[in-house]
């Protein structure tokens, strides 16, 4: 079976997201169900100085007005197909913003012209190879299923996988005429959504299958709270919407072998960990002594309830506790996470930006982490807490909730828990949450009981992986009795 995945940022060549992660570990997990994926993504500059060996697969003299090449490559077990098209791409910042965070202006084109790239590749335009199926992730890449559905190939299976509802890719009419599409597109069936363009309405309303990225979250967005506004329309998909669950790399992702961290150890050598927790303490000029060590690997948002981190950053200190973060995002969240350890020296350390190994040490020496996310389609930092020993402490949402078993008096009495769930999504919330926290820390044969049950939990990639493979021979199967 073959599968075009299209996505605007693959790991390990480019990432800002989940997004990338997920477009980077499916593709290996589903080659041992028989499915060959080539993934299409953008030649943006970083991407075309890290591969070698690319080779010329097919050209547009004129891809929505400019000139652009289909490049192959293959890159740590990706098979690759590259929009090779400077005149998108070939820019400083990154993938979707400027050297300043602002958006690019043209951003509608650039991802426009990666979804007509993608359907021509599904109608023939490479000489030896036609994809099966297409799945095209997030609004980046949600006009794939547009042109396919307006252009002929509607007979060709396609799904849309939503990482996040909250980014949906609205521009306004005025592009339309600029898409290359027939005017039909624009009514409420296609693209339009409230007088604009919508991207990923338009991939909602024209992929035969969505999937998102927990089963929880896919629930979520049928609502009001959490739809975003297009829980209307994916009420009435519901049949068609399933929720998946994201793993992770489990080779990437390893405490037994990962050269990231300071001293390497299992689920049986815990007490290994203490290296790195002394790596963790050096690294952010934290005080050593008994208190547990909090960390926060995140996107300073208010998505990310990051202020409400700000907020019981005190509370933490006062009950004995440290906390670590790592992060950048929102100015005024990082000014007040930045004066709580000017207020807490040797308590609480911060790190603007993001650094790839550094959240690897922390999730190896950090005692536990928290994700107070006020939505989270999947969540992925969690699940490498539940692979290193780092404890989650999550909110009640989406991924978050069906990924980690609350430490109730149930749950730990069953020796089934791994981690500390809570809600409401505040301050408060996140408090009594961190008492339980405290409570467990103080007796250590339960905190290493929680620590061993998430080491035991499975987040690889395999059995999402075989859901994956059902799906594909599902809408396979469906083709061909159409």
């Amino acid at each position: 079976m073959n599968i075009l995945s299209v996505a605007s940022e693959v790991f390990p060549l480019i990432k800002t997201g989940g997004l990338a992660d997920v477009a980077g570990a499916l593709p290996l997990a589903l080659a041992g169900h028989g499915i060959r994926v080539r993934t299409l993504m953008p030649g943006y500059p970083i991407v075309m100085q890290r591969l070698a060996n690319t080779r010329v697969v097919a050209t547009f003299d004129d891809l929505l007005g400019e000139p652009a090449r289909i490049l192959a490559a293959t890159h740590e077990g990706l098979d690759l197909l590259v929009l090779d098209a400077p005149a998108f791409f070939d820019r400083a910042g990154g993938p979707y913003t400027d050297g300043n965070g602002n958006d690019f202006i043209d951003n509608w084109h650039r991802f426009a012209a990666l979804s007509f790239a993608g359907a021509e590749i599904a109608r023939g335009l490479l000489p030896d190879w036609r994809p099966d199926i297409v799945q095209a992730h997030d609004w980046q890449a949600a006009m794939t299923t547009v042109y396919m559905r307006y252009t002929g190939l509607q007979h060709i299976p396609t799904i849309l996988t939503v990482h996040n509802l909250a980014f949906q890719g609205q521009f306004g009419a005025d592009i339309f005429g600029q898409l290359r599409l027939p005017p039909e597109a624009f009514t409420v069936d296609g693209l339009e959504y409230y007088g604009d363009v919508g991207f990923l309405k338009g991939g909602l309303r024209t992929a035969w299958s969505i999937t998102t990225v927990s089963p929880n979250y896919a629930q979520e967005i049928m609502t009001p709270e959490y739809g975003m506004g297009l829980e209307g329309l994916l009420n009435a998909r519901s049949a068609d919407l399933e929720g998946i669950v994201n793993g992770i790399d489990t080779n990437v992702w390893n405490p037994e072998s990962d050269a990231h961290i300071a001293r390497p150890y299992t689920a049986g050598s815990l007490k290994q960990r203490a290296v790195n927790r002394q790596a963790v303490a050096e690294r952010f000029n934290i005080e050593q002594d008994g208190g547990p060590i909090f960390c926060v690997i995140s996107r300073l948002t208010w998505q990310k309830g990051i202020d409400i981190i700000a907020d019981v950053a005190d509370w933490i200190v006062e009950q004995g506790g440290k906390l670590v973060v790592l992060g950048s995002g929102d100015q005024g969240l990082e000014g007040a996470l930045l004066a709580a350890a000017s207020r807490h020296r040797g308590r609480i350390g911060i790190v603007i930006g993001y650094n790839e190994p550094l959240s690897h040490l922390m999730q190896a020496g950090a005692d536990a982490i928290l994700i107070p996310s006020r939505f989270e389609p999947c969540g992925l930092t969690q699940l490498y807490g539940l692979r290193y020993g780092c404890i989650p402490v999550v909110a009640r949402t989406g991924g978050l909730a069906d990924t980690v078993i609350d430490a109730n008096e149930a749950a730990l009495s069953a020796r089934v828990a791994t981690g500390f769930q809570f809600t409401p999504i505040n301050a408060d919330g996140l408090r009594q949450a961190l008492r339980r926290v405290f409570k467990a820390w103080r007796e250590p044969k339960v905190w290493g009981r929680i620590q061993n049950q998430g080491m035991k939990s499975e987040v690889s990639w395999e059995s999402s992986a075989a859901r994956y493979a059902d799906l594909f021979s599902s809408l396979l199967t469906r083709a061909n009795l159409s």
